[in-house]
């Protein structure tokens, strides 16, 4: 085995938002602009050397890991769930979770950094695709004239990329929701966040979202909230 054959990741932040749970994130970065999370360094990464000149960034890549991931071998192909869930590709095709190495790479617009006494510059981030606590292993600066390619093909992802839900929210139940958090809410449940290969009518999913858990159906291509409750404190 050679010098590089293996390497030592280390966790130099935590990402945190309003989804701590998997089910119902975005499946892409930039899907959901408005959604807003906070990097925080760890405590070994919070010198202010390391990000001098990062304002001067609209973006930047996060390399980060599927956390919560079941242990699982790693197969050659796996089951895009925009394509249903019953047709095969190779995994280096997709963007599946489950890889040999379980890295994620999301761009995100980094909005703005804070300067804190606890935790050291904090940047606030939207768009982001990852959930709350997701460890993040590097953070690069993304570069337009080198990073964007407006001739690109998308291959088999462009099929659904535009499948939306058509979504009925009770205005009873979407009162109960802060308006500042409502909108990324009703984008996340257009994007439609059920396994690809679920269509029963009659389930009913659950998630939990900025402190509420939120319940829902779908029937043919309508999306309708059956459920909005504030949570226990002790559960948030």
């Amino acid at each position: 085995m050679g010098p590089t054959d293996e390497i030592t990741l280390h966790v130099i932040a935590r990402i945190y938002n309003d989804f701590p749970t998997k089910f119902a994130l975005p499946r892409q970065s930039g899907l959901i602009k408005k959604l807003s999370s906070r990097v925080i360094f760890e405590p070994e990464f919070r010198q202010q050397e390391a990000i001098r000149g990062l304002e001067q960034f609209s973006h930047i890549w996060l390399l980060w890991g599927f956390s919560m991931n079941e242990p699982r071998p790693w197969t050659p192909t796996v089951r895009p769930p925009r394509l249903g869930g019953n047709i095969r590709m190779g995994v280096f095709a997709t963007r599946s979770p489950y890889r040999p190495n379980p890295i994620g790479l999301s761009c995100v617009r980094l909005e703005v950094l804070e300067p804190t006494v606890e935790n050291g510059t904090v940047l606030h981030v939207s768009g982001a695709d990852l959930m709350n606590g997701t460890p993040i292993y590097d953070i690069k600066p993304y570069l337009p004239y080198t990073d964007s390619h407006p001739d690109a093909c998308g291959g088999f992802a462009e099929t659904h990329k535009d499948d939306k839900l058509v979504v009925d929210f009770p205005n009873e139940l979407l009162q109960k929701i802060p308006a500042e958090k409502a909108d990324v809410l009703l984008q996340a449940l257009a994007g439609d966040p059920r396994p690809a290969y679920q269509h029963d009518p009659e389930r009913t999913y659950a998630f939990e979202y900025a402190g509420f858990h939120v319940c829902f159906k779908v029937k043919e291509n309508v999306l309708t909230v059956c459920e909005a409750s504030a949570m226990p404190k002790d559960k948030k």
